[in-house]
């Protein structure tokens, strides 16, 4: 099995998948969990996906099993205290806005979390969110209006 350009793949992209990933879990270990296993499967199938298009593997597993783990899992727990990530400062309201956010994030669907998660903050189109998730251009519009108007709700009730 050839690894050319396997790790050169995860040093460039490792911090921007556990970004990913700790949006879409919550939880700073389950995110690592999930960001080593998405590897764990691109490492075997290197040899046939290769450097040609490797994130999209990724990324597909990343929020596919990320899914399937809150099918499993029910419900997130979202903790008191932020997460232990560098570089995201330590000013007070910052980590009460972060957490109020990450309540309301916890409080949608798991498919819902993860459209908002891959549109506004991977930055994918519609037609790449659908391709990830596996379902319909229309499935991925009605889950963003339904979330955000959901996340507008939680954000209002938080400042009321």
């Amino acid at each position: 099995m050839g690894f050319a350009g396997f790790e050169e793949f995860v040093t460039e992209h490792r911090a921007a998948l556990l970004r990913s990933a700790y949006l879409l879990t919550g939880e700073r270990h389950r995110a690592e969990d999930l960001v080593q296993q998405a590897l764990t499967k691109l490492a075997e199938r290197w040899d046939r996906i290769g450097p040609s298009h490797p994130e999209a593997f990724v990324r597909t597993v990343l929020y596919r099993d990320a899914v399937s783990g809150w099918r499993k899992l029910r419900r997130e727990r979202v903790t008191e205290t932020p997460p232990d990530v560098a570089g995201w400062g330590d000013l007070a309201e910052d980590v009460t806005r972060r957490q109020e956010l990450l309540r309301a994030l916890a409080d949608l669907t798991p498919k819902q979390r993860a459209v908002l998660v891959l549109r506004y903050f991977d930055d994918l189109t519609e037609s790449q969110t659908a391709a990830v998730l596996g379902v319909r251009v229309g499935t991925v519009k009605s889950q963003t209006h339904l979330a955000l108007r959901r996340m507008r709700e939680q954000m209002q009730e938080v400042t009321a």
